[in-house]
């Protein structure tokens, strides 16, 4: 390629609505060209990194023996209502009324189109397993789009979709995919991590999100240095900090804490350490109660304990009987359950049936501070089993905290930012009992068939990988999946036949090797010449110039290098290989 004949549009500064590195470099490159909130054109340089993850993508889908095809953006919303996710779906799916008055959806994700294709095809065991594959648009109607390709409405997403005949079957799918991923993310180059997720809207059972590591990272990222263990901060399993509850050794004593609400303020007011405070976190939830003939709802309210360092880990909490759909709860029914506003809330002295959840490090600690239920006072030297009740439940309700011990026992926790970028999911059957996708076993008697789901966002990935590889200069692309590989950036090429001649016969005997080399042919001065492929990021850059070429030589320069070193023309290409290929 050469860069006359192609469409490069750089420029100095970011538009001021770019908020992000990857968002700022992406618009400064000329990767990406913004239409509408959340929707951008990829300009040709954009495309061309798209284009090379959708090919790493597909060789390794295909690799593992997954099908391709293609599925419609425009779905029936019959489909959907099967699975209940019609209503279940919030205003990220776009919905809209064809002429004749019949509702669609712009695809978020196609668990039921696939479904419904399989359930049409696939009739016997001897069919399965069976993995289908596309690599398609998206649209989901983000309340903020944001952050570019990071949070954007419309995107490029590779989904595929495995049916198996039992869970066994599932779970070697299952793996085949996550290897897949494993060698997937290795090959573009990137510093990445595989953790243990929820499954979130999604459903099913098991899971586990691929993140790129970058210091910007929207998400928390868990793992033990000493082991294999790593989870998302929704599924790090948080231990009791606590291993024996100690006998009491305070008098329970009520104190003043005039004008301190916060658990850390109240610690500084009495000299005691964070971890000796209890912070109470009020939740609601609705129960439907029959009362012979009638039904109604009632209100439940329920008082999480935690450690005054910690926080509720929303994910675990909304995995607990009864608070499937919990809300936080208003100041109103607060009062009226603990006869006191929020900040000095405690266990003790309720005024109505509350449902009391102490996490389970909460569970072991004694001679602690909590709230009185009474404006400006708290209670010290509290105990479970002498001055209150044991807890009616005691669960994991806590985000992790770095230096907790490792669930494994391996060692203690760390904890890193992530960008989730992929994610594979055991579906189980939880879409093909509702949409009765089943099939006949050896003894002809029909079976839901068991689903597997595997995602990539293909165009996140661009944005992903820049987060983790950039400088003040630019984009620093891993080979991979970068624009071009080469950049070969002549001194001149037009008053110097001898640059010309040497720069042409490099740029034929690259391109005859195999090498995705760009020819800047443009006549550009080198200290704008070099700024465009320092800011785009191609990795690797050789410089032409009658100077060198008196020696015999060119000047090469890694995108990561600080000097250039000087190469012999006659090895220039065996050089570029070489470096290609380490």
């Amino acid at each position: 390629m050469r860069a006359s004949r192609f469409f490069i549009s750089t420029l100095k500064e970011a538009p001021s609505d770019a908020e992000i590195v990857s968002h700022k470099l992406m618009m400064r490159a000329g990767l990406i060209k913004k239409l509408g909130s959340g929707i951008y054109t990829y300009m040709p340089l954009g495309l061309r990194v798209i284009r090379k993850v959708e090919n790493i993508v597909r060789e390794e889908m295909n690799r593992s023996n997954a099908i391709e095809l293609q599925m419609p953006v425009v779905q029936p919303a019959e489909l959907w209502q099967e699975t209940g996710r019609w209503d279940k779906m919030g205003p990220e799916m776009l919905r809209f009324k064809d002429r004749h008055g019949r509702d669609y959806a712009m695809q978020p994700t196609s668990e039921e189109v696939i479904t419904d294709t399989v359930r049409s095809e696939i009739k016997s065991y001897r069919q399965m397993p069976i993995n289908f594959y596309q690599i398609q648009t998206k649209f989901r109607d983000e309340r903020r789009p944001r952050f570019g390709v990071m949070r954007g409405r419309e995107f490029i997403m590779k989904d595929a979709y495995s049916f198996d005949r039992d869970l066994a079957g599932l779970q070697q799918s299952y793996q085949v995919m996550y290897d897949a991923y494993t060698r997937i993310f290795n090959r573009f180059g990137l510093k990445f991590r595989a953790v243990a997720a929820d499954n979130g809207a999604i459903g099913g059972s098991g899971s586990h999100e691929f993140h790129v590591i970058a210091s910007t990272g929207e998400d928390a990222i868990v793992y033990c240095p000493d082991s294999d263990y790593a989870a998302n901060m929704e599924a790090a399993t948080s231990l009791p900090l606590i291993a024996e509850r100690a006998a009491p050794t305070q008098a329970m004593t009520k104190v003043a804490t005039p004008g301190k609400a916060r658990c850390e303020d109240v610690a500084q007011l009495l000299g005691i350490p964070l971890t000796s405070t209890i912070k109470s976190i009020v939740l609601a939830s609705e129960k439907v109660v029959k009362e012979k003939a009638d039904t109604k709802t009632v209100t439940e309210i329920w008082l999480l304990l935690l450690r005054g360092d910690h926080d509720m880990n929303e994910i675990k909490v909304n995995k607990l009987p009864g608070l499937g759909e919990y809300r936080f709860a208003t100041e109103e029914e607060i009062v009226a359950a603990f006869g006191c506003r929020p900040g000095y809330l405690g266990p003790v002295g309720l005024k109505a049936p509350v449902h009391i959840v102490a996490d389970e490090t909460v569970a072991k600690m004694s001679d602690f501070v909590c709230g009185a239920n009474e404006v400006d006072f708290h209670i010290s030297g509290m105990n479970w089993g002498r001055d209150l009740p044991e807890p009616m439940l005691v669960a994991d309700i806590r985000n992790v905290v770095e230096g907790d011990p490792s669930p494994d026992g391996k060692g203690k926790l760390a904890i890193e930012r992530g960008i989730e970028v992929g994610h594979v999911f055991q579906l189980g059957t939880a879409y093909s009992q509702s949409m009765q996708a089943t099939f006949l076993d050896e003894n002809g008697k029909p079976q839901p068939m068991q689903m597997g789901c595997y995602g990539i966002g293909v165009s996140r990935i661009l944005g992903a990988a820049i987060e983790q590889n950039f400088d003040d200069k630019g984009i620093i692309w891993p080979a991979s999946i970068a624009p071009f590989e080469v950049v070969l950036c002549p001194m001149g090429m037009d008053r110097s036949e001898q640059v010309k001649l040497e720069t042409e016969n490099l740029y034929a005997a690259l391109l005859a090797a195999g090498v995705d080399v760009i020819l800047d042919d443009r006549g550009l001065r080198p200290g704008a010449m070099f700024a465009d492929w320092e800011l785009i990021g191609v990795p690797h850059r050789i410089v032409i110039g009658d100077r060198g070429l008196k020696e015999g030589n060119l000047e090469y320069l890694g995108r990561r290098d600080s000097e250039p070193q000087a190469v012999p023309v006659a090895q220039a290409v065996a050089f570029v290989q070489a470096r290609l290929a380490a």
